[in-house]
């Protein structure tokens, strides 16, 4: 008898096959659409076409999703996905500076285009078995036109939908090519179209590394040229506050600018902010975990100023690879803040609740890094980028609140299906087309290799 998966592998190449997800609790993340307690989606090709509390099957593939709460895809909007083989080499990493002296002067100069490819493929793989379907690989490490191919094709190979976001190196011996190697890659990968595209890496300030990694009318012109989007990392405190109000006045702040961490940023530049349309991506783990600049996660800062911010997993080298502990860290502290505010006062605490950051790692996630129109909900015409989450398993059940189960309940292990472009990404618990054995072999290669350079430099 030919199973589901089979049915759904024999006909992946068909840009007309129809897939319809049944008998599940649909979470949309569609303002519009809401929850299904009970509903279908149907998938035709790549795109979602049809969501609705019971649709004809018809020709369709049927996948019985009894049990279980079709939602999109989680957005990962800022990782450094090549240190992925790096992985809690320093957990409780004391501050920013201990990590950047660490992984980006210490051991990232020791990384080859292997490497590049062997730690994105992990990331990228991690993420497609957490659940999450598209990822910002913020990858500044590009050495060589090389280092950055690798990345690229690692995005490519694994099925994900990947953001290359290309940066040159903090420190270290390197060729010269960024920012121009930016036409070159545009040109290589991403003229065609595909499930990866590009965007512009760079730094709020020159305090890290230097002036030309400081985000300016320079790097904005090139980003427009290209048509593409730029992601701003370490905004952090009073310099990055001051950077922010003169990027607005120079006109290079808007929708297509994605402002990374925001901790300690002044009130004026929040406005500035406000008032431009920026995205705002947080990393709730790296910030409190870390200890950038407050510690404390920006979502009040944001809400207050009108940003629905997204958020991502930033270094694992010291944290967590998944969206549901970003989500549950991000609801627990700000939460516990409000609460501890408004303690001993008659103040009522304004809090934030699971559906608020399960939007803001989807929609808000997809728009902030310019993929609103593309995915990040169940909504038809959008890419079918879902999962299917049990909601009978033994931490799970019984199913109460969809919401709330996908947020505080959920893990990696309870993702029964991905799929990505309406493509069977995971299927049974299992990443699929994924030789477990080999990869671990080139992984642990890859490190023993990388920090034996390093440490003897």
């Amino acid at each position: 008898m030919t199973t589901t998966l089979e049915l759904l592998r024999r006909h992946a190449s068909d840009p007309r096959r129809r897939v319809l997800l049944t008998g599940g609790t649909v979470v949309t993340m569609d303002p519009a659409l809401g929850v299904l307690h009970r509903g279908d989606v149907l998938v035709e090709g790549d795109t979602i076409t049809a969501v609705a509390a019971e649709l004809p099957a018809g020709d369709a593939i049927v996948v019985d999703a009894t049990g279980s709460i079709i939602a999109p895809g989680f957005v990962d909007t800022h990782r450094h996905a090549w240190e992925a083989q790096l992985r809690r080499v320093m957990p409780d990493v004391n501050d920013l500076g201990e990590y950047v002296m660490s992984t980006l002067a210490g051991i990232a100069p020791a990384y080859q285009p292997d490497d590049m490819y062997v730690g994105t493929k992990l990331a990228a793989l991690t993420a497609i078995d957490s659940g999450i379907t598209t990822m910002l690989d913020f990858s500044h490490n590009s050495r060589t036109p090389g280092h950055s191919d690798a990345a690229v094709q690692a995005l490519v190979d694994t099925g994900i939908r990947g953001v290359h976001a290309s940066m040159r190196p903090h420190f270290g011996e390197w060729e010269g090519q960024w920012p121009a190697d930016l036409a070159r890659l545009k040109d290589t990968y991403f003229s065609a179209g595909g499930l990866v595209t590009l965007r512009l890496a760079t730094l709020a300030t020159d305090e890290i590394a230097g002036p030309d990694l400081a985000y300016g009318p320079h790097l904005a012109r090139l980003a427009r040229d290209l048509d593409i989007g730029v992601s701003v990392d370490a905004v952090f405190g009073t310099s990055s506050s001051a950077a922010v109000l003169r990027w607005a006045e120079e006109g290079i702040l808007g929708p297509d600018v994605s402002l990374i961490h925001c901790t300690g940023l002044t009130g004026a530049a929040w406005q500035a902010m406000a008032d431009t349309g920026a995205a705002v991506s947080l990393a709730p783990t790296s910030e409190a975990q870390i200890g950038l600049e407050t510690a404390v996660p920006a979502i009040d800062e944001a809400l207050a100023a009108g940003i629905r911010p997204g958020l991502s997993i930033d270094v694992e080298v010291a944290l967590a690879s998944d969206m549901f502990t970003q989500m549950r860290a991000l609801h627990a502290i700000q939460r516990m803040r409000a609460v501890n505010a408004a303690y001993g006062t008659t103040a009522t605490p304004t809090r934030i609740g699971v559906h608020d950051v399960l939007d803001f790692a989807t929609l808000q996630g997809a728009r902030s890094i310019g993929l609103g129109d593309v995915t990040g909900s169940v909504t038809p015409g959008k890419q079918a980028d879902l999962l299917l989450v049990h909601a009978e398993d033994i931490n799970n059940m019984p199913l109460n609140d969809p919401i709330g189960t996908l947020v505080l309940g959920s893990d990696p292990r309870n993702i029964r299906a991905v799929f990505i472009a309406g493509q069977v990404r995971k299927w049974d618990g299992t990443v699929l087309d994924v030789d477990v054995p080999a990869l671990g072999r080139d992984v642990r290669a890859s490190r023993d290799r990388i920090l034996q350079a390093a440490h003897s430099s």
